[in-house]
């Protein structure tokens, strides 16, 4: 019973409150006025109603959510970024569907200005790092295409590659990746550049940023002392990427593959230096100039230098007092021009690089003093039919051949006419054509009867035969792409035994790019035909059985 008024006196109060009025809650927004900027984002206004509501806008940039409801509620304007470099309005309407009322408010976006951000404004770099290292990345921020302007002198050291700035959202900033590329420094004193982004077309920027770069100075290396010359071998060997390591605690004389002058003007100093196994994909490092006592030098063997397309580079050029150098298996297609600088070389091997051709400034007026010319193995890949290849590109001193008035390809008749030479090797090089015979060149002496009756060794044979390399004591022409008939002039020539002939001269392989089979049709089966000529020569067979 007691249970029962308890009930009965909770539900009378229910319904005595259910019979007060709700207070009615005027109709409105807390603001008339958004303002934001270009990149667009979200804002909240309050609606009050005691009733239903819509909000409606004709700007597809803005949306409401919840677009529509009963009573009060928080709405979030989310607005879209700005596509346009000029400012945008738009309204929004919160509709009361109960009393047909309409508050509205106006949203106001600033456009994109103009603007060109780079993510840095000053770059530092060293004056070395390995080749792959030596660059750096800039982003830069920007709604107008944009050059990259080096200032004057910089393209020397600095280059760059920009990516294509996709403006596909208007004047929305966008962000372009450049890739600057720098070079060592080879100078103690510090390299800076001011590099500006200068837009494509004529607006008025708001923002544009440059940025400095800024690079070490190098180490200082003492000119013409024994210092100086540890301190540019190590350069060296480092520019190169050298696989062998200089024990730098012991004194310089006990370097490997290092010797020094032991008295004279130079005494302490490098008088030769040998940098091999290394891999780099650049000229001759700058630091090799330095080494103005020495008198050889040999560079040999860079990794995959069959890949390369390289310059020796100008430092190379200064060393004026080389009487010696090899710069072999390191990827040369050419020689800087004041490589004839060098006109105190006296032997010089270039063999197993890349070249197509014999560089032209490698004549006996630029070289006065050489005497022995080294060019074998010129080859990026091994092809034995020349006719059947479609590789460019390929190396060897394929291009290098003359032509007669036939259109047929010749031995080149410049390197013949050296004749300071008493080495000439050009073994493996993809060299074809047939090999003149000279009778009737102006260009070559012939040999005289009075030459021939002064000196005992000479059969009368070579009377009236072309004057050819008399002086060549070591000529290799092997495995190439020769053919055709030998010339007497070479037959019978006075050093013929000495070349080794049978391996060194006659022997060449593969296919012409003619189709022809490389080959001599005349090859002696033996010596014996040269011999029974030159009968008094050591190296005659009947000669040395009666010692």
């Amino acid at each position: 019973m007691k249970i029962n008024r308890i009930i009965f006196t909770a539900a009378a109060v229910a319904l005595a409150a259910s019979c007060v009025p709700t207070p009615e809650i005027e109709f409105g927004i807390d603001t008339d006025k958004i303002e934001i900027g270009p990149a667009g984002g979200q804002k909240k206004i309050s609606v009050s109603s005691s009733g239903n509501w819509v909000a409606m806008t004709e700007s597809p940039w803005i949306t409401v959510s919840p677009a529509n409801g009963r009573g009060s509620v928080e709405c979030s304007i989310s607005i879209d970024s700005a596509l346009v470099a000029e400012p945008r309005t738009g309204t929004v309407r919160i509709h009361n569907l109960d009393t047909d009322e309409n508050m509205d408010f106006s949203i106001l976006q600033e456009g994109f200005e103009y603007q060109i951000v780079p993510n840095k404004s000053q770059v530092n770099v060293e004056d070395f790092a390995a080749y792959e290292s030596r660059f750096f990345e800039v982003k830069v921020k920007s709604n107008v295409d944009f050059d990259v302007v080096l200032p004057e002198g910089a393209d020397k050291w600095l280059s760059y590659e920009k990516s294509d700035l996709n403006l596909d959202r208007g004047a929305r900033p966008r962000e372009a990746n450049v890739r600057f590329d720098w070079k060592v420094n080879s100078r103690d004193v510090e390299r800076i550049a001011d590099v500006t982004f200068v837009p494509k077309k004529d607006v008025a920027m708001s923002v544009n940023e440059g940025v400095k770069v800024v690079q070490k100075a190098a180490l200082p290396i003492p000119v013409g002392t024994p210092a100086g010359d540890s301190l540019a071998i190590l350069a060296v060997s480092r520019a190169l990427n050298c696989y062998n390591e200089y024990e730098t605690s012991e004194k310089m004389e006990h370097w490997q593959n290092v010797k020094i002058w032991k008295d004279g003007p130079n005494k302490g100093r490098v008088r030769y230096v040998q940098f091999f196994m290394f891999q780099t994909k650049e000229e001759i490092p700058f630091e090799i100039q330095y080494l103005t006592a020495a008198e050889e030098i040999v560079i040999y063997s860079n990794a995959n230098h069959f890949l390369r397309s390289l310059d020796t580079g100008e430092h190379i050029t200064k060393l004026t007092n080389l009487k010696r150098l090899t710069i072999g298996a390191y990827g040369l297609t050419s020689l800087h021009p004041d490589f004839v600088n060098l006109k105190n070389l006296e032997y010089l091997d270039l063999g197993s690089n890349c070249f197509q051709t014999i560089p032209d400034i490698l004549t006996p007026e630029n070289f006065p003093n050489l005497h022995a010319l080294v060019m074998s193995a010129n080859q990026r890949h091994t092809i034995y039919d020349l006719s059947n290849t479609i590789k460019t590109n390929f190396g060897g001193l394929f291009e290098e051949s003359d032509v007669d008035e036939h259109g047929n390809k010749t031995f080149p008749k410049r390197l013949l006419m050296w004749d300071n030479l008493d080495t000439l090797r050009l073994s493996v090089n993809y060299l074809e054509g047939i090999i003149p015979d000279f009778e009737n060149d102006p260009d070559f002496p012939k040999w005289t009867e009075e030459e021939v009756n002064a000196c005992d060794t000479l059969p009368s044979i070579l009377i009236g035969m072309p004057k050819i390399l008399p002086d060549t004591d070591f000529f290799a022409i092997n495995l190439n792409r020769l053919h055709g008939m030998l010339p007497d002039w070479l037959l019978y020539h006075p050093k013929l035994d000495q070349w080794y002939p049978t391996s060194l001269v006659f022997m060449q392989e593969g296919k012409t790019s003619y189709g022809t089979s490389a080959g001599f049709s005349n090859e002696p089966a033996n010596m014996d035909y040269y011999y029974e000529h030159y009968t008094k020569k050591k190296f005659n067979p009947a000669n040395l059985k009666s010692e």
